[in-house]
């Protein structure tokens, strides 16, 4: 993820209270971003099978969320290193069911802390949270861009065709890991998390690709 959307508004909230009060020498940026984690772990507390690890940051988030983002070194770096963990499909078998792939893509649910497990089984892909998807749906988020005609667009008239290797390939990895594409990617990294098993993410893959599904209609 890029910085936090929680610690960003912490920070700047700190930095207006600082000025507020006339202070002659204001904390830095990385002072504010420490007592902004500070107030949001104690305002937490673990229930269910969400814990205090999930404000826990890995290298990649911690980086993407400092006070000064990573420049293009860095950034190709993180990439490179995230590309190197994708798992590709067992028997390069990347494409599922669309119409499960479709249920998934409405289906919201997964890891809250009233959830029974983390176990990726039991987990939506949540697509609609964040993308136009097909025509019919009316609701659906806007933080990431419409995929709706994605393999259309694409060019991607047959699965079987060979010329459709290269995006299927593509599509494959951005769903694994986002920020093997782009280090500082809010997108979910569905495989590299576990949000979804390999089975799931082949009937996304349906979703996305399938000159049949909605996606491309």
């Amino acid at each position: 993820m890029q910085r936090h959307p929680v610690l960003l508004s912490m920070s700047a909230v700190l930095a207006a209270s600082w000025l507020v009060i006339g202070c002659a020498s204001a904390p830095t940026a990385a002072e504010l971003d420490t007592q902004a984690r500070a107030m949001i772990k104690n305002s937490f507390q673990a229930k269910g099978i969400a814990g205090m690890d999930r404000l826990d940051q890995d290298a990649v988030q911690a980086a993407c969320s400092s006070p000064t983002p990573p420049d293009e070194a860095v950034t190709r770096r993180i990439e490179s290193a995230e590309f190197a963990t994708i798992r590709w499909p067992e028997g390069g078998r990347y494409i599922g069911d669309w119409k499960v792939g479709e249920k998934l893509a409405q289906n919201g649910r997964g890891m809250t802390w009233s959830d029974a497990s983390t176990d990726s089984a039991t987990n939506g892909a949540q697509c609609y949270n964040c993308h136009q998807m097909s025509q019919q749906e009316i609701s659906y988020g806007t933080i990431g861009p419409s995929l709706y005609n994605y393999g259309k667009i694409r060019g991607v008239k047959s699965l079987s065709d060979p010329a459709s290797a290269p995006i299927i390939q593509y599509t494959w990895g951005k769903l694994w890991d986002s920020k093997a594409y782009a280090a500082c990617s809010t997108m979910p990294r569905f495989g590299h998390g576990k949000l979804l098993n390999e089975q799931q993410l082949r009937d996304v893959m349906a979703l996305l690709l399938d000159p049949q599904s909605p996606v491309n209609q």
